[in-house]
């Protein structure tokens, strides 16, 4: 992300929610340009057939979940809830038969 042009601001931000044992976890938050990006990075191996990819698994509950971390990290900084700010996927497929990696940043990404 920093040879796009992020900055990164924070990684691996974690926070336990009050409302029970639950625990949420953004993996990257950087700023492009004016807008704050919560990215969420999923890897699957690579099989033959696959029906499903990395991005498929960021379901409508773990993007519930992203908002109501991304809201605890504004308010931490001190930033207002109305900054430009968007949920990104970075999906990651990996063949260990091949030994590489492929990517893909899905910006915006949120349902």
């Amino acid at each position: 992300m920093r040879n796009k042009g992020y900055q990164i601001l924070d990684r691996n931000y974690s926070k336990r929610f009050i409302s029970g044992p639950q625990k949420g976890e953004i993996d990257i938050i950087a700023k492009d340009k004016d807008t704050i990006c919560f990215v969420e990075v999923k890897t699957l191996q690579s099989i033959q057939g696959r029906v499903i990819f990395p991005e498929e698994k960021v379901d409508f509950q773990k993007q519930r979940k992203i908002i109501k971390m991304a809201e605890n990290w504004l308010r931490e900084k001190k930033l207002p809830l109305e900054s430009k700010w968007q949920i990104d996927v970075i999906s990651v497929i990996v063949d260990l038969k091949e030994k590489k990696a492929k990517l893909r940043h899905l910006k915006n990404a949120a349902v």
